[in-house]
């Protein structure tokens, strides 16, 4: 009996379906699969438009294509048809149940992505640069179960292991063949295969959900902003301020304001970083504040003695707009804890009259806009480094309708942006529970 099928720990998950009991088989990567040639074509040498046959690039394996990969439902470019594939042997075209490996990442993380092949629809198909193509035909394998089977944390960290470079990081199939793989029976395989294919098919439904509200967010936002869709006022929405009379049936036309002009402060923060202790008073920067969330945990720390030394302009108040001015232009987010922070210079803080609640939100809607991107960048100063100075924020032009349509504009954005937070938590819990799964449904 050789080294590999000897083990001192039962080979058994530590989650299982009831109807399978016995230990996995161990073996090596090698044990199962065989590898074949891939071919060396850059993206110049692909279409999106016509062709016999297609590629899978290692650069879509990172950024598009599923790890279950269906042909028909990815968009994947052909070969330039002015290509020789005289030379190109049958056994080197991709067949289903075959793994694509990306050899190649400057991410441990990505390093050795791998997707399998599912349904490649009879279409010709050859697996291209940085790539190896690995083919089950040493052990028979469930089709589905190897993909995940190789996301599971013991061979990731494995990969990670093998993987070798500074600045990129590659994989060699010799190291890649000696990689352990626990292996259940087939039925067992099959069963494991069809539940995470389930959670993943959540998961995609739950994407496109997002994806889609995302876009209806986009088009109403963009109809709104151009007023090309108005609110009705209505009798309970209007105050004075909105000076509109009981027979009234429209809003007033909308003013164009500087953004000065509806602000009564407008500054920014620490020109100097102070010392960072481990415990004290987050100090935020521009890569704190993205898509409107302001990340506290990963924001370094100033001591309370170094923030009580700082002028006022550089302690937000609740209620306060942070808006990203150097290097990434456009960023918001809205301050409303209760605890102390700084903010360093690359940060502009808006501070409304009286911290109106939906003039606040109004803006930071509208802030959201490519009208209001377009007009930040075109006052950038690139000379160095992209930055938009106080000045030229405050002559920002903004489109003010009255408080009673600003509320009614701000209240309907806000409600989409709920339910998209909403779908987003579901997913978040949904790609954990997988995680889970994977951790614990192999060995």
């Amino acid at each position: 009996m050789n080294n590999i099928a000897k083990h001192i720990k039962p080979l058994k998950p530590k989650l299982r379906f009831a109807a399978f009991e016995g230990d996995w088989e161990q073996k090596r990567y090698g044990d199962i699969f065989s590898f074949y040639t891939t071919n060396s074509f850059s993206r110049d040498n692909l279409n999106y438009e016509s062709g016999k046959v297609k590629n899978i690039h290692y650069g879509d394996i990172h950024t598009k294509f599923s790890m279950l990969f269906d042909i028909q439902k990815e968009i994947v470019p052909f070969i330039n048809e002015d290509i020789d594939f005289s030379r190109i042997k049958d056994e080197n075209y991709c067949q289903e149940g075959d793994l694509v490996i990306a050899d190649a990442s400057e991410d441990y993380n990505d390093v050795g992505k791998t997707i399998e092949l599912i349904n490649l629809n009879n279409e010709k198909t050859l697996a291209g640069l940085h790539t190896f193509l690995a083919r089950p035909n040493k052990h028979k394998m469930q089709k589905g179960f190897a993909g995940y089977l190789v996301q599971s944390w013991k061979v990731r960290k494995q990969v990670m292991t093998i993987a070798q470079g500074s600045k990129v990081l590659g994989i060699a199939t010799g190291r890649l063949s000696k990689i352990e793989l626990d292996i259940p029976k087939l039925p067992e395989q099959q069963k494991i295969a069809n539940f995470l294919t389930a959670v993943d098919t959540k998961l995609q439904q739950l994407t496109t959900k997002k994806e889609r509200l995302a876009q209806y967010k986009k088009g109403v936002m963009q109809q709104l902003f151009s007023q090309q869709l108005r609110f009705k006022p209505d009798v309970i929405a209007r105050t004075q301020d909105d000076a509109i009379s009981p027979n009234e049936t429209e809003f007033p036309d909308w003013e164009e304001k500087r953004l000065g002009e509806v602000c009564n402060h407008i500054s920014y923060g620490l020109t100097v970083r102070p010392k960072f202790v481990q415990n004290g008073i987050p100090l935020i920067s521009a890569r704190e504040v993205t898509s409107g969330i302001v990340n506290f945990s990963i924001a370094p720390k100033i001591s309370i003695e170094d923030f009580n030394k700082l002028s006022d302009k550089a302690k937000p108040e609740k209620g306060d707009i942070f808006l990203t001015k150097t290097g990434t232009i456009g960023y918001t987010a809205r301050f409303m804890e209760d605890f102390s922070i700084a903010i360093t210079q690359n940060i502009a803080v808006i501070r409304l009259t009286d911290n109106e609640v939906n003039s606040a939100l109004y803006l930071m809607q509208y802030f959201k806009t490519r009208e209001f991107y377009r007009n930040a960048i075109s006052k950038v100063n690139q000379s160095t480094i992209m930055d938009l100075q106080l000045g030229d924020i405050r002559k920002l032009e903004i489109p003010f309708p009255c408080f009673g349509e600003q509320q009614k504009i701000a209240t309907y954005l806000s409600a989409i942006d709920l339910k998209i937070e909403a779908v987003q938590t579901q997913i978040t819990k949904t790609q954990e529970f997988k995680k889970g799964l994977l951790q614990q449904m192999f060995v």
